[in-house]
């Protein structure tokens, strides 16, 4: 019986990743046990380390695939498809290119995906698209809490607004920025213009934190 000349791809975006059971010792062995145990050739073990998955254009990645490519290798072995690519559409582009019927074959020991099979490749591209809807829902959920925490008046990070200070992560009130901040409320209430209350603090001599003259949007900002 002739055996499938493989070849594993592990990566490591951090060093950090170490603490979550997939640094690079770890990968090694477990696409190590997961060759012997299927009865395939490791050819080779390629290393991405400090790699993101955001791209494709991973020196260890590309070496990879061009051995696929070249047809030295029949396989490509990953312990965890995040390992590969944590995009939808990038990891449709890989199938497309090389683990279409009759290309190579796509293997992954967590998932237990083995494209050389057509219910493979189906449990293949089900997980992807339940790995990318995650992804959405929780991008969605942190930035409605985020608008959230902002309606509310809380601080969300960056640079303190014109009225307060930054003091030990918390925003405080600057006495001097809040009076400010009162003076441009009345003269705008007054009917003038933005620009025009901007004019009227540069005349009794208020400036920005940088010293310079206030311009229409900042006090927009400051009289919303």
């Amino acid at each position: 019986m002739t055996t499938t000349k493989t070849v594993a791809y592990i990566r490591v975006s951090s060093e950090k990743q170490a603490d979550l059971g997939v640094s690079l010792d770890a990968q090694q062995q477990k696409v190590t046990a997961y060759a012997g145990l299927y009865d395939l050739d490791l050819v080779e073990i390629i290393v991405d380390a400090g790699e993101s998955a955001k791209t494709l254009d991973r020196p260890g990645l590309q070496r990879a695939l061009a051995l696929l490519k070249s047809k030295k290798v029949d396989a490509l072995l990953v312990v965890k498809l995040d390992r590969l690519t944590r995009s939808v559409s990038d990891l449709g582009r890989l199938i497309e290119t090389y683990f279409a019927p009759g290309k190579a074959a796509l293997l992954s020991v967590s998932e237990q995906i083995d494209t050389r099979s057509a219910t493979g490749r189906m449990v293949l591209n089900i997980l992807a698209s339940v790995s990318q809807w995650e992804r959405e829902i929780i991008a969605e959920r942190t930035s409605d809490a985020m608008r959230y925490k902002q309606s509310q008046g809380e601080y969300i990070g960056g640079k303190a607004p014109y009225g307060f200070d930054l003091v030990d992560g918390e925003l405080m009130p600057n006495n001097f920025e809040q009076d400010v901040i009162q003076q441009a409320k009345r003269l705008r209430e007054s009917g003038l213009s933005l620009n025009a209350v901007a004019k009227e603090l540069e005349r009794v001599g208020i400036k920005t934190r940088n010293n310079k003259v206030f311009d229409g949007k900042q006090i927009q900002r400051m009289v919303a």
